[in-house]
């Protein structure tokens, strides 16, 4: 995880669910630049290229809402967004980002004044969002939520445990 994340916003409105990130029928598979190809595509054929150029997602409140699909966090990453800033987000959806290494903050805050395209700075070590001549507090991570940022997700966190274990396994 790198300490600041910068980039061009992309801007959501409220309960964007997981349906509206994949849809079911793109379950089948596991591979980030695959789910990519098929990411929002609900909203429209080209919607996946287009947020190709952007970094960041910002969102209204409840967002990643629905069914508990892994997938739609995995889809988000394929698209090369660094980070997603919102109001709020669906508990499963938060804690399937953060087990898969992508940086997810609230700050209810900032969804008032972005507007699509602006460039925003995330600096995740202090919990400021950096914005035109602005800065909007969210909470820091703890320790254990940081770590896994750090290394990639909870599956490198675990693999990294294991190879410090002294095993073979």
């Amino acid at each position: 995880m790198e300490k600041e994340l910068q980039g061009k916003v992309y801007k959501f409105a409220d309960n964007v669910n997981s349906d509206i990130i994949i849809a079911g029928r793109y379950l089948i598979y596991i591979e980030p630049d695959k789910l990519a190809e098929h990411a929002f595509e609900m909203l429209g054929d080209s919607f996946p290229s287009k947020l190709r150029g952007f970094n960041i997602l910002v969102a209204g409140r409840n967002f990643g809402c629905g069914s508990a699909r892994e997938q739609a966090v995995t889809a988000i990453m394929g698209l090369g967004i660094k980070a997603l800033v919102a109001s709020s987000f669906a508990r499963t959806f938060y804690r399937n980002a953060i087990n898969s290494g992508l940086p997810i903050v609230e700050c209810r805050a900032l969804y008032d004044v972005v507007a699509e395209g602006d460039q925003i700075r995330i600096d995740l070590a202090d919990g400021v969002i950096h914005h035109k001549n602005a800065r909007y507090l969210f909470p820091k991570f703890p320790d254990s939520t940081r770590k896994l940022l750090e290394v990639g997700g909870l599956a490198e966190y675990l693999k990294s445990q294991i190879g410090n274990s002294g095993s073979d396994v």
